[in-house]
Formats: structure tokens, sequence, C-alpha cells
């Protein structure tokens, strides 16, 4: 089927369009795995997937010494130059060896005092001893997603994601049907390998031909460069999973983990439909923003992005508002207190959007200082207003919370951005 001229010539539609149909069968599937959990192992089950989904996320960023935005970054420029390409393969596989035996042993070693700090039970030092011998899995899965963004082979992206998505959807019915919660979090912490494989099937070939593994040595020539990401990356994967894994612990200790559960349902939904925007900016926000190089051109690509997206994700979340009470009888059933938490969660939604698009130049550009301080301010407001509002709100604390940090990370993204600009301004070439 031939795509219209309109998407045909706009790679933003493109790739948001071809991710629309990968998201919305994740959708689907997600909405009878939702349901089936729900209904299965309840709100306190829900709290501690969560919990798990947090963790594994954190491993992404420490096994690889958080080198992926680096990847995506340099694969972006230098895809045409096969010698350069495979000493930045070379030096994020030695940052990816080391992360990964560092964050193994943490795990093995630490196992049971992660287990009481995150599910507040010893019962579970088995899946961290089980994460320790997964993490190399995760750690390569995550590097060469790296290639795939930079890429921008957005076919095959959509490819990988639908594919394994759907193989680790089946191991996680098999494991809750088999052996309940335990088995649930056992397919959780196995999803990693199964994503693996599909990497390695589906885009092995593209791989070898961009990367010489002939002559690969293991060599630290990108070194510095990649130094730069690995702080980024610690803050924006590991810090920010890590503050909301602590953010249900105080609304698990504070109230119950019950409510832990009705957030922690709401923040599912609201990733089902982020990822939609995650993968149009790995995908092309960061390799494109990485070629600019004057204000002009950038305010042009920022408005082209906006004018795209924006009015797609406005509806989508204004239906989301109004079929809330469907949504949650549909995915959620018995969930009903979780019903004020739509309002807050999809207005910061929306302005996290905003910012996200403007906060990838940090990235592009490798802005250290900016990205840092802006996603510190955005992480000690969530946290420090989360304990606040609890207090006056209960659960519905954490959403306010959400929606107030948002606005002033906006507002903190677009005061950066301008300053970057105004000390470029020499050098544009308008």
């Amino acid at each position: 089927m031939k795509l219209p001229g309109f998407i045909k010539n706009n790679i933003v539609l493109k790739i948001t369009s071809l991710n629309a149909v990968v998201i919305t069968i994740r959708l689907i599937v997600s909405v009878f795995i939702q349901r089936l959990l729900a209904v299965t192992v309840g709100e306190a089950g829900i709290a501690n997937i969560g919990q798990l989904r947090n963790v594994i996320a954190m491993l992404s960023s420490t096994s690889t010494l958080g080198t992926f935005s680096g990847v995506v970054k340099y694969v972006s420029e230098l895809k045409e130059n096969r010698q350069e390409l495979t000493k930045v393969f070379s030096t994020a596989t030695l940052f990816l060896i080391t992360g990964s035996i560092v964050s193994a042993l943490v795990l093995f070693v630490g196992a049971d005092f992660l287990s009481d700090y995150v599910f507040k039970s010893t019962e579970f030092t088995y899946v961290f001893k089980l994460l320790a011998v997964i993490v190399p899995f995760i750690a390569v899965s995550r590097v060469v997603n790296g290639v795939v963004s930079g890429l921008s082979d957005y076919k095959k992206y959509a490819k990988i994601e639908l594919i394994s998505y759907l193989l680790a959807s089946v191991a996680l019915i098999i494991g809750l049907y088999g052996y309940s919660l335990n088995g649930v979090l056992v397919a959780i912490a196995l999803a990693p390998i199964i994503q693996l494989t599909a990497l390695v099937i589906i885009f092995g070939k593209t791989l070898r031909r961009y990367v010489s593994f002939k002559n690969f040595k293991l060599r630290l020539d990108y070194k510095n460069s990649l130094l730069a990401f690995t702080l980024m990356s610690f803050i924006s994967a590991f810090l920010i999973n890590y503050v909301e894994l602590e953010i249900r612990n105080v609304v698990t200790d504070d109230i119950n983990i019950n409510e832990a559960g009705y957030w922690t349902a709401i923040t599912f939904i609201s990733k089902n439909y982020m990822v939609f925007a995650t993968g149009l900016f790995t995908l092309y926000v960061l390799p494109r923003f990485s070629s600019i190089y004057n204000r002009k051109e950038f305010n042009h690509e920022v408005g082209k992005i906006y004018k795209t997206i924006l009015p797609i994700f406005l509806l989508g979340m204004v239906l989301v508002y109004l079929l809330r009470h469907q949504i949650i009888q549909i995915i959620y059933p018995n969930f009903l207190r979780m019903e004020p938490l739509f309002k807050w969660q999809l207005m910061g939604d929306f302005v996290r959007l905003c910012a996200m698009v403007l906060a990838y130049q940090f990235l592009a550009k490798k802005l250290v200082s900016s990205f840092v301080i802006s996603e510190l301010i955005s992480l000690i407001l969530f946290y420090v207003l989360t304990k606040y509002f609890i207090g006056v709100y209960g659960t519905e604390g954490v959403v306010i919370a959400h929606f107030i940090r948002y606005i002033i990370y906006l507002f903190v993204v677009v005061v950066f951005v301008n300053l970057y600009y105004l000390k470029q301004q020499p050098k544009d070439v308008t």
C-alpha cells in the first residue's frame, strides 16, 4: 500500500505513522496483559512489577556506563565512515564490559539488601541474582539499539520493537499462569534476552555492514566523547528511575501499597503512549539535531516537529481523559481510585512532550551542564513536591507534582537552549 503524498514527503510523519502501527499493536497486547495482571496479582503486584521495571531501566544505564545517546549521536554523524564507526563501537564495547561486570557484582553480592529495599521483603532475592546473569544481555541490547537509532533505520526499529515485545508478552503470560507474581518477575527479567535475540536476527547483517568486526579491537579512541554521555545517562536513565522507585516507596510507606499500585497503573498507561514519542525522538530528533548548527534551521525543525506531533498527541490525550472510566474498567477493573490521577498525569505528559523536543538539543550538542542542571531541577522538584503534596492530596499529590515539575522544567529548557544559541550567534551562518 502506497503512503499518501504528505506522509511520503515528511520523514517525521513516516516514522510517526509506522510507529503508530507498532504502538497500536503494543497497546492492544498491553491492555490485555495489564488486565490479566490487575485481576491476578492486584494493586500490590502491580506496584512490585513497577519496581522491577525501574530497576531494569536503571541497569540499562549502569551496564553500558550510559553510552546509548553517545552511540546514537556518533553513528548518525559517522555512518559513512566505517573505520571511525568501528572505533566508536569498540570504545562502547569496553564501557559495556566494565559496566556489566560492576553491575553484575553489585546485584549478586547485594541481592538480599536490594530485595528488601526495592520490594520490602527478602523473598525476591533470586530476582536480583537472575538479573546479575542477565546484565550483559541488557548492555549489548542497549548498545546495538543505539546503532539502529543512529542509522535512523525506523523500519527495522519498528520490527524489532514489535517482535521482541510480543515474545516478551508471551513469556510473561506463561510466567503468570505458571507461577503467579514470581513468574511475572522472572519473565520481565528475561525480556532483555528476548530483545537481543530479535536484534541479532533482524539487524545482524546491517550491523556487520557498518562495523568492521574482522579488524575489531578493544580501544578507547572515543573515551572522552562517550564519557560526557555517561553523566547525562546517569541522570536521565538511572536517577529518573531511582526517583520513581523511591516515590513508590514513599506512597507505600505514607499511605499503603495499594495506592502505590494505582500510581504505578497510571504511569503504565502514560508510558504506553509516551513510548510513541520516544521512538520518534531517538530515530529522528536526536540524529537530526546533531546535524543542525544554526538557530534558524533549529527553530524551523522544532516548528515542524511541533506542528506534526503535538496535535496528534493532544487529540490522543483528550480521548484518554474522556474515556478514562472505560479505560479503568477495561484495563484495571476495581482500580476505581486511580480516576482522579488522569487529569494531572495527562497535562504533565503534554508539557513534558513539549519540553522533551527541545531538551534533545542537549544530547545532540553534548551540552552536559545544561542537561544535568535541568534534569536535576526536574527530579528534585518531583521528589520534594511529591513529599509535600502527598500530605495534602494523598496519591493525587504525586501527579500534581508531576504537572508542576514539567511546567518549570519547560521554562528551564527554553532558557538553556536560548543561552546556547546566544553564545553560538557569531558562528551562525544563516
